[in-house]
């Protein structure tokens, strides 16, 4: 499945989702411009490679953040960047810019640590912006379960249909929970694919615990 739009207009312009879009699709145009070494030093660098980080070095965790602002390739922007689009601005809207940001940032250090713990083979760049935009498809899930996304589903008569978001995204998390638990038991490093799931699943949760929290009054206007 593959979600087109939801029903749920944002008030107010979303200023962090469009900055976070537009960093990442910058960061992504510089990436094409390197050489193959000099894209390769870059993902070693700045991708979250767990056996990179060190507990008496602090700057080497500087990647729990920059890693959210890579992709390895077009489609994995552009997917991404889609479902920050269709979701991120009601969650923003919700918890106003400020917090929103915080949420997003914190979210995907969340997600990355998870990732680290359980899933990435020691000496794998994980890269993208989908562990923090799964704690933002959390709090979507807390705030707006009622919601229809407009769903492209690639079925014999069944193309587009409108899914209740909290159908749509519980489907979502749970196939990502059986891939990640599939991933651990055939022991396939980072991920089958190169998708980083437990990224995913803890981005999630993160989501799901922390929304209420960021949202403080707000979660209730």
């Amino acid at each position: 499945m593959f979600p087109i739009k939801d029903t749920i207009r944002a008030r107010r312009f979303s200023i962090i989702t469009w900055g976070i879009i537009l960093i990442n699709v910058l960061a992504f145009l510089y990436e094409t411009s390197l050489s193959p070494s000099g894209l390769e030093n870059l993902i070693g660098s700045y991708g979250l490679v767990p056996a990179n980080l060190s507990m008496g070095n602090p700057a080497s965790w500087t990647p729990l953040i920059s890693h959210m602002f890579l992709h390895g390739s077009w489609l994995h922007l552009l997917s991404n960047m889609w479902t920050l689009i269709i979701f991120g601005d009601n969650v923003e809207d919700r918890l106003g810019s400020g917090r929103f940001l915080l949420f997003y940032l914190i979210g995907g250090v969340a997600a990355g640590l998870l990732q680290v713990f359980l899933g990435a083979g020691p000496n794998i760049p994980s890269v993208g912006a989908s562990g923090a935009i799964a704690a933002v498809l959390g709090a979507y899930f807390l705030f707006f379960p009622g919601a229809k996304v407009l769903t492209f589903v690639p079925l014999i008569l069944i193309w587009f249909i409108q899914v209740p978001a909290w159908i749509y995204l519980g489907f979502w998390f749970v196939s990502q929970l059986f891939s990640g638990l599939s991933a651990m038991v055939l022991q396939s490093g980072a991920s089958a694919g190169g998708i980083a799931w437990w990224a995913h699943i803890g981005g999630f949760v993160f989501g799901l615990a922390m929304a209420v929290v960021f949202a403080g009054r707000s979660r209730f206007d």
